[in-house]
């Protein structure tokens, strides 16, 4: 039994019918596509949300994709690796893509969803599921249009939660190549079904890992003028490196250093000889990205210099801020109004949130919408949490919403 088939007759996860919220906005051709075929978009959801795969492991999730898109007569390539994979539709020189991100979280899931993940320990929590059923859909609608001005490639990236992201594996192997322009949604909790945030500009931060390994000869500690006091370092570092780079980044960049996990010693009168610090270092600027590495690497020194400790300092430069293009906003924006009127359409903040969608606007331009997934009552559930769902009223929204899009940019 395939992973699609699996999990095609659960029941749906809610009283609310998943029904077209845009049916009869056209074109004809996507209407008809969407009648025949929601409950298919629905099914490929709760299929890929019920055996979720870890980065780089999702084997099943590309095999099921690539079996639905040849079963419609199409040609999807696999990468390399064996996880993620591209498709063309139609023909001609112009070429719009849409991306997905198809890779899970390791959360235990805790939503007593019918469908709920049958791995334990790993979770469909940030709505990748969501994602790749929508550009599915979105493709395989593409592909039963009388004729398309151009080409609409889909890409299904692997490993978007691993640091620096899956979308670098894409665009190594030509993703991009000949693409005029990008498009993707992201599942938003804190928006209703029906609507979509878009952002000119920043829409998301980029995202650093940051380890600090410190090390000294330790000590007792009532002698501690004898030795390097490494605890009394990691607290050094852990107060004053976030307040010293706010002295030397603009703080209009929105730059921020969380610590997240602090190690060293067991007994209460020793000097440790080993500690390590770990934390997440953020900026809403791509200016100031760039600057970072740098700046943190002299600030550290300056901190650890009068304390003699050693120190190994491990920056990992994970993604730039998606910065959403103009136009391609404005196209995302249209195929939300064109779907479900002027409403359909809102404004978004930026986040602090990290996305490798970026790497793919370092080379093209495009855009990223937040697609809002919250029934209207009850708790508005967030991403990364074990609670996460989503009201499925959104998917063949979606699809819209990526469908038009793509048109728009094809006959710009």
């Amino acid at each position: 039994m395939t992973l699609v088939d699996a999990h095609t007759d659960i029941v749906p996860n809610s009283g609310t019918e998943t029904v077209d919220l845009g049916a009869g906005s056209g074109p004809a051709w996507l209407d008809a596509w969407l009648a025949a075929h929601t409950s298919d978009v629905v099914a490929w959801r709760r299929a890929i949300h019920a055996s979720p795969e870890l980065g780089r492991a999702e084997h099943r999730t590309t095999a099921m994709i690539a079996g639905l898109l040849m079963a419609a007569g199409l040609e999807p390539r696999t990468l390399p690796g064996g996880t993620g994979l591209v498709c063309d539709i139609g023909y001609g020189e112009r070429c719009v893509a849409l991306r997905a991100d198809i890779d899970a979280l390791p959360l235990q899931e805790d939503t007593a969803l019918p469908f709920a993940s049958t791995v334990d320990g790993v979770m469909h929590a940030c709505g990748h599921d969501a994602h790749t059923a929508m550009v599915l859909g979105a493709g395989l609608a593409l592909a039963s249009a009388p004729a398309l001005p151009g080409r609409v490639r889909l890409i299904f990236q692997p490993a978007e939660e691993i640091q620096p992201g899956g979308a670098l594996d894409m665009v190594a192997d030509g993703a991009v190549e000949g693409v005029q322009r990008i498009f993707a949604l992201h599942c938003d909790p804190r928006l209703a079904v029906g609507r979509l945030g878009t952002r000119v500009g920043p829409i998301t931060s980029a995202c650093d890992l940051l380890e600090i390994r410190l090390t000294s000869p330790g000590g007792h500690t009532a002698r501690p003028q004898l030795t390097a006091d490494l605890v009394l370092a990691l607290g050094q570092l852990i107060s004053q490196l976030p307040m010293l780079l706010t002295r030397h980044v603009d703080p209009r960049s929105g730059t921020v250093l969380v610590w997240g996990a602090v190690q060293a010693g067991e007994a209460a009168n020793a000097i440790p000889q080993h500690g390590v610090l770990r934390g997440t270092l953020r900026t809403a600027d791509h200016a100031t990205w760039e600057e970072l590495e740098s700046t943190v690497s002299m600030l550290v020194d300056a901190v650890l210099a009068p304390l003699g400790v050693g120190y190994v300092l491990e920056h990992t430069r994970g993604v730039p801020p998606v910065v959403n293009e103009a136009v391609s906003a404005g196209m995302l924006a249209d195929a939300a109004v064109a779907t479900l009127g002027a409403e359909a359409s809102t404004s978004t903040e930026q986040s602090s949130g990290g996305e490798d969608f970026a790497w793919y606007l370092e080379h093209v331009p495009g855009a990223m919408a937040r697609l809002g997934v919250w029934s209207g009552s009850g708790p508005m559930r967030d991403i990364h949490q074990p609670t996460f769902d989503i009201d499925e009223r959104a998917l063949p929204f979606g699809v819209r919403v990526l469908t038009n899009a793509a048109l728009n940019a094809l006959t710009a």
